[in-house]
This record gives structure tokens, sequence and C-alpha cells, in this order.
């Protein structure tokens, strides 16, 4: 099918190579195993491209070439059929190959995006539109990608529609979480020894609830003697309110797990980690209840998208 078209276009290119000027119908007349509207759409990729220059000749449209003797049929031909997709190019210089052979820290953010365009249009591969949208985006400026529109892109490199789209923002967004996790999980202790561990290890357990979280939540982290973590429970869903919140359903995980302490933990969808009267008012009731049990309340800690908060720690 490649070679088909290959063959089409330089038919038509070659009878027009060497003319002065001519008309469409007098191409077709010559191209006449080739489909009359194939010959036109040629004709006006070549005027598009600034190749061909276009006038009106007794009432006729005419063509001549805005460059003559310097149009290199074989080359043009080439990058129409193409361009550089990276199935035509040497299997150790295409994107997927090198990842695979190297890492993907190897490649070039270019190379990167060719891989999740996935696949380029006529006269455009995927690696040129990685090329064109890294160009316009460069390290500096690399995470406004991010806030790119699809149109936006668009107007960059037409290789770009809505799957290629969805994969470059499904990229970003995983790539971003995997980053976000990776750093938190480096910070979270073993063992909870004040109120800046309890926010670290918080923020990594319920990432997904402070980051997604539409409604809040109150949760429990039981502890052991060492105060190092034994689970996490899930004791509520609604607004927090100390009436909604009882110390049975609080303690009796921890008394089921012989736990030495527990951490309160709830969201603020809102993003604002601040803790409100209630969140104090809660915090002061379990306090007390876990007196009574013998189970040390050691923080009670308020997870939003971008921080945490201690209750307790003021």
């Amino acid at each position: 099918m490649t070679t088909d078209r290959s063959q089409k276009l330089k038919r038509i290119l070659y009878t027009i190579k060497d003319l002065d000027e001519f008309s469409p119908g007098l191409v077709k007349s010559h191209c006449s195993d080739v489909a009359p509207a194939y010959v036109t759409k040629v004709i006006k990729q070549l005027s598009k491209e600034g190749l061909l220059n276009r006038h009106i000749a007794s009432k006729n449209e005419v063509y001549c070439w805005s460059k003559p003797n310097q149009f290199d049929v074989e080359s043009w031909v080439a990058n129409q059929v193409n361009g550089e997709q990276i199935k035509a190019s040497p299997e150790q210089d295409r994107p997927r190959e090198l990842l695979l052979q190297n890492g993907p820290d190897s490649l070039s953010d270019a190379q990167l995006l060719a891989i999740l365009i996935r696949v380029g249009i006529t006269g455009e591969s995927a690696i040129h539109a990685g090329r064109r949208i890294s160009n316009r985006f460069p390290v500096a400026q690399l995470a406004k990608l991010v806030d790119a529109s699809l149109p936006e892109l668009r107007t960059i490199s037409k290789a770009i529609r809505k799957d290629s789209y969805a994969q470059i923002m499904a990229g970003i967004e995983l790539g971003r979480r995997v980053s976000l996790l990776r750093d938190r999980i480096k910070q979270v202790p073993d063992r909870i020894r004040g109120s800046d561990d309890a926010i670290r290890y918080c923020m990594k357990e319920f990432h997904r609830l402070a980051v997604d979280g539409v409604q809040e939540e109150f949760h429990i982290v039981t502890l052991d003697t060492q105060l190092g973590p034994i689970g996490t429970h899930h004791i509520t869903t609604g607004t927090l309110d100390a009436s909604l919140v009882h110390p049975r359903e609080v303690f009796r995980p921890a008394i089921r797990e012989s736990a030495s302490a527990i951490i309160l933990v709830h969201n603020h969808p809102s993003g604002d980690p601040t803790p409100s009267r209630e969140d104090r008012s809660v915090t002061d009731r379990l306090t007390q209840a876990g007196d009574l049990l013998g189970i040390r309340v050691l923080d009670h800690i308020v997870v939003a998208k971008e921080s945490g908060r201690s209750v307790m720690a003021g």
C-alpha cells in the first residue's frame, strides 16, 4: 500500500516537475491512471506548503513552481509516505526500543512524548510531533504542559488527537502520583516519635484520601508499645462531629489489636488542613476516653491535598 502511494505521487510529480506552469486538468490528462481527486489533493498540498504558486489565467486555475528546479521529488515523496515514522527508523533509533534497552531516563523529552503520542499522521510522525511539543515546552517550562488543552497542542502539531492527548495527560498524572508517593515513602518513619512523624506517616498512608476524598472520613492508626504502626481502620464517613464519633467504635480495633496508642486521622476535602473547633472537641473527648482505657491518643492529624496538620500540636 505504501509502495502504491509512493508510485502515484512520483507519477504526478515527475509529470509536473519540469513544467513552467500547468493546470490541474493538464496533470489529470497526463496521469489518467491516477484518480483525479488524488491529483487535486497533491497539487493543493504542494500549494499549501508554498512549493507552488496559484493564479488565474483566462478564467482557468494555473500553477507554477515558486522555486523552479529546486524541488526534490524523491525527498518530498519519502517525507509524505514515511514522514519520520517510528517504524521507518532504524530499530536502534526508535524511542520504544531505546527505552527497553537503556531505560526511560536515557530518553529525551521529545522521545518520551513520541512514545505517548504513538501514531503520527501523513507528513508528520509521532517523533516529529514529540519534537514540536518539546520545543514549545522546553525544560524550564515543561511543567506547564499539564495545563495545555487539546486545541492548544493541536496548534503545535496536527498529530495530536484525542487519544494521544489523553495518553500524554495520563502519563503526566501517573508520573506525578508516583513521584509524590516515592518522595513520601522515603520520609515515612517506622516509629512515631512526634507530630512531624505522625504527619509524614499519615500523608503517605492516607494519600488517596487527602487528594481525592470528597467527604470527610475518620480513621485511626493503631500503634504498638514502641509506637510503631500496627494497622489502619476506617471508623466513619461524614462531617466530623463529637456525637457521631463514638469512643466505643474508635477504640474497638485498638483493643482487639492490643494497641498501646492510636493516632486519629481525618481529611478536609476543602484542601485546608487547619483544625476546626469541632476537630479539637473530638480530640479532647477521645483523649479522655483513651486515658480511661489505658490507650493513649498520641495525635490527631488532619490530611489535605497539599499538607497535613496536627490538631494537638496547636
